[in-house]
């Protein structure tokens, strides 16, 4: 919602809005854009010169807001049909889905095609590394965003990406995710094949052919041109091969024939795999692949996807926007391919929708496996213990970022990585204990 407020904002109109809880990077980059961002959702911050609201998926009948608006007779749409009708419908879209690494890929496509001379527009979730800014118009005909597979509002509950129209469609991995809303991971199958069905016939789909539930997509039926990646399997159409443990060097071939290496500020497997869609989709736009992976070589991650925010001696505090087993498991992989020898200390918010409501049960423990130790920050009361999820390590729960930093202290070893893992605010917590720990080290 906040880069479609800059993009409403860069098309001239006069944009405000309200939340229950902006905060940085988001909240400021709002604000940099003159975005006046109201507290609550009281009606009293209804104006009669509204045109137009545009409604975010987190509002649902009940709200004060809503309900306002809706007797007052408000014209009112999603965030997602407003960039149809506005924005989208003049592009050629690359829309990125899947339940993990939209953000990361999104941002890697963008990049390489500003560095293709290309000025694409983009719209990604995150802050990007390499943007000023989280959104943008651009000039070409290309635009690049992030494709949730979430719901687009209380009155609209197809996913979001179903009204991005793609020209190409990225499809990273596919799992159970969003237990508020989808029963089981055949429901999100068929929201991805929706997706499918609207890629035109001179369009692509890039599609990871490493995930089994992406291939049975791809099966349900596919009218576009389609082209595979694949880690491992080396009949794929697009393959990336890892030159060292930390997959921060690789090499990518393409129908078979190396086309392309480099070295880059990434770590870890997962990366990799987003850097080969992203090398795919521009690809796909005219960008030669040599092009593509210089551009990754000056790639800088956004905000919070494993970003180290504190680093002194031989202690390294890193946050992470992990919020699911595999996206925690695979983060903790890439750290420890990094950092072999180090004592790892993983502390999880377990504050998303699925996470909280306790659906991920013992896949959580596993996925904590290259940890040695893990700490569960839970201000707010669950409905699970943490503490029994059948982790193979240490499991701390605490209620302050206090009791954290405490439990960090009596734990520090000579050698340590501490990694902050969670979707949502984290209530500062990261930020606030590499301050304490850079004074106390």
């Amino acid at each position: 919602m906040a880069g479609i407020a800059q993009i409403a904002e860069q098309l001239g109109a006069a944009v405000s809005g309200c939340d229950d809880g902006a905060y940085p990077p988001m909240s400021t980059r709002l604000a940099n854009a003159g975005i006046q961002v109201k507290k609550g959702y009281d009606p009293r911050h209804l104006d009669s010169d509204i045109d137009l609201i545009v409604i975010g998926n987190v509002l649902s009948r009940g709200n004060p807001l809503i309900e306002a608006i809706l007797e007052r007779g408000f014209a009112y749409t999603s965030g997602p049909q407003w960039l149809h009708d506005h924005v989208l419908t003049r592009r050629k879209v690359i829309a990125v889905a899947g339940t993990h690494g939209k953000t990361t890929t999104a941002s890697m496509i963008a990049w390489i095609l500003v560095k293709a001379n290309m000025d694409p527009g983009y719209l990604i979730g995150g802050q990007p590394g390499n943007f000023s800014q989280t959104a943008r118009l651009g000039s070409s005909e290309w635009f690049v965003i992030e494709a949730d597979e979430y719901d687009s509002a209380f009155f609209d509950k197809r996913s979001k990406f179903v009204h991005y129209h793609p020209h190409v469609a990225v499809l990273n991995n596919l799992e159970f995710d969003h237990g508020d809303i989808f029963d089981s991971v055949a429901d999100i199958k068929k929201q991805f094949h929706h997706l499918l069905r609207i890629v035109p016939p001179n369009g692509m789909v890039i599609a990871n052919q490493d995930d089994r539930n992406i291939r049975d997509v791809l099966d349900m039926g596919c009218w576009s041109a389609v082209e595979l990646t694949s880690l491992r399997l080396q009949k794929s159409d697009w393959n990336a091969n890892s030159l060292t443990d930390d997959h921060s060097r690789f090499d990518i071939c393409h129908a078979g024939l190396k086309t392309g290496h480099a070295d880059w500020q990434c770590i870890g497997a997962h990366n990799l795999a987003n850097a080969l869609a992203s090398i795919a989709a521009s690809h796909a736009t005219g960008v030669p692949v040599d092009d593509a992976c210089a551009a990754l070589e000056e790639f800088i991650p956004a905000r919070r996807r494993l970003e180290c925010i504190m680093q002194t001696g031989k202690l390294r505090l890193y946050e992470d926007f992990a919020h699911h087993p595999t996206a925690i498991r695979a983060t903790l992989a890439a750290l420890r391919s990094k950092y072999p020898k180090s004592r790892m200390i993983a502390i999880v918010d377990p504050s998303s929708n699925t996470m909280s409501c306790g659906m991920h049960g013992e896949a959580l423990g596993r996925s904590l496996q290259d940890a040695d130790q893990a700490i569960f920050y839970l201000p707010r009361k669950l409905g699970w213990n943490p503490e029994a999820i059948g982790a193979k390590i240490p499991v701390l729960t605490c209620r302050t970022r206090e009791r954290i930093l405490e439990s960090l202290q009596l734990n520090m070893g000579n050698n340590n990585v501490i990694i902050c893992m969670g979707n949502r605010s984290f209530d500062g917590v990261p930020a606030w204990l590499g301050q304490q720990l850079k004074i106390s080290n």
